[in-house]
């Protein structure tokens, strides 16, 4: 049976709960607690997220902070649901939900800055389908490792408060060691709670999602005379943001899909995702990918028709005319193709170091990449060689055409009316030297699955500052060893 602690253990640690989603229409959630779990143990607690939450957890014991985090004690306050929401799933539209997570509430910080916190892998809820609820500890390990990792590369991003093995064992090809995460997010606001709302044919619903997603994420739109038209122009100006920032450091998402999209423009979801080690614009990596819809260059693609699918939901905010709604949405998502190579092109210019704009930038950046994917050579570290880290050389730096590409960048930068070091400090703002190579996550979480955590916080340790060339990185640095097995990861579900 759950319990929940009382007010005065709730003002020791700081939780101040102020749940506004749960009281949504019922139709797009459900009221239902965690499934009690066996024997609850910490695995992990992000102090530095916990701080910045002002949430103090230094007087509770690794039992209590264990019976927290697994759903066995919930904090005064909280009230929790199961989300509803639909989403295209490889292009597959088809109506879900939390299938194995709930939302316990929303906290704010003493700036009144609210913040979701949810369990991953907590129990069946009516989403559920024929899963288990449950999660393994390897996938919430592996969210834990790549949404810090994200956040330190200052993506925006969901963020992990802590995981705890659950005592039990989940099924999947072998049994596996249980776990739920703690998820923290700015909302669970999704592409695909619009469509969910806009698949019940409940007009009335779809303007109350419309007002709290506004009230909650964009108030200053609030007042506009056209805010369904502002609210499509913001999410897609945040998503090209992000993506840009995916594309910057190799980061490739694995899935997707309407539901995996946030309205707040957060990355959330990581499920089969990983890093590119040596530059090839197709790679992929999930399991379940098999026509490479999610590659690393389709992602600005998927971007825009999942914005595409928002935009439809709109339509009825936007004009009671559909074809006129149709037309002005249709206009708004066609500039998405400029706006982003906007973006890519200013991101790549900083990975460069080009501070003037030239109108041979572009062809310079695209030769480059050119002869990265010919050579096969590694993304993260030929920057890093760029930038005069101490990295190992890949062989492309004794290719003739790479030669004659450096030669011209540097001439490049002599253009500048500015100095090397100015260039180079340009550089080191958004080339990191340290990502969470795939082989380094995998030999992490195998440890973690062993009961031997120091790789684990050793890892996170050098991801915090994945920008400064730390002592003893180059442990981390390297690409895996070659290999004729290909890497890939898998949803976790």
């Amino acid at each position: 049976m759950l319990k929940k602690y009382n007010m005065s253990y709730n003002n020791k640690i700081g939780w101040r709960f102020d749940n506004t989603y749960s009281k949504l229409p019922g139709s797009m959630l459900t009221r239902l607690a965690p499934t009690p779990v066996k024997a609850p143990e910490l695995v992990v607690l992000n102090h530095s997220l916990s701080k910045m939450l002002e949430l103090d957890f230094s007087s509770t014991s690794d039992k209590n902070l264990a019976s927290i985090f697994s759903g066995n004690l919930l904090p005064e306050g909280s009230d929790t649901i199961a989300q509803a929401y639909a989403g295209h799933q490889f292009g597959y539209f088809t109506m879900l939900g939390d299938g194995r997570a709930i939302l316990i509430g929303e906290h704010l910080s003493k700036n009144n800055k609210r913040f979701d916190i949810q369990f991953k892998g907590s129990g069946k809820t009516p989403y559920s389908r024929n899963g288990d609820g449950r999660a393994a500890l390897g996938p919430m390990l592996r969210e834990y490792i790549v949404s810090e990792a994200m956040h330190s590369l200052g993506i925006p991003t969901t963020r992990s408060l802590a995981v705890v093995k659950t005592g039990e064992n989940v099924i999947r090809e072998t049994p596996l060691p249980g776990a739920i995460l703690t998820r923290v997010a700015a909302s669970h606001i999704r592409v695909g709670t619009f469509q969910y709302v806009t698949a019940t044919e409940d007009e009335k619903n779809l303007k109350t999602l419309f007002d709290y997603t506004i009230d909650r994420h964009y108030p200053k739109i609030k007042d506009s005379k056209t805010p369904a038209i502002d609210l499509l122009k913001i999410v897609m100006e945040k998503q090209i943001k992000l993506v840009v920032d995916w594309m910057r450091v190799g980061f490739i998402h694995g899935v997707m899909n309407t539901d995996n999209m946030a309205i707040s423009g957060e990355t959330i979801d990581y499920g089969p995702c990983a890093f590119m080690d040596a530059y090839d614009p197709e790679t992929v990596f999930s399991s379940i990918d098999h026509n490479g819809r999610y590659a690393y260059f389709n992602q600005p693609g998927i971007t825009k028709w999942n914005l595409a699918r928002f935009a439809e939901t709109l339509l009825p905010l936007i004009d009671k005319n559909k074809d006129k709604a149709i037309k002005i949405v249709t206009e708004i998502i066609n500039n998405f193709g400029e706006i982003y190579k906007k973006n890519w092109l200013e991101m790549m210019r900083k990975k460069l170091g080009l501070i003037e704009k030239k109108n041979n930038d572009e062809k310079l950046i695209n030769d480059l990449l050119s002869l990265l994917h010919e050579q096969k050579a590694d993304y993260t570290n030929t920057f890093c060689s760029l930038m005069n880290e101490d990295v190992q050389n890949d062989k492309i730096f004794n290719n003739k055409e790479f030669i004659d590409w450096h030669q011209k960048w540097k001439e490049c930068l002599a253009k500048n009316n500015n100095s090397t070091e100015e260039s180079l400090k340009l550089m080191r703002s958004v080339n990191p030297i340290v990502i969470p190579r795939n082989h380094k996550v995998e030999e992490v979480l195998e440890a973690a699955n062993k009961d031997d955590l120091n790789p684990f916080h050793d890892f996170l340790k050098v991801l915090e500052k994945p920008y400064e060339n730390q002592i003893k990185n180059n442990n981390y640095q390297s690409p895996a060893p070659p290999s004729e097995k290909k890497y890939q990861t898998f949803c976790g579900t």
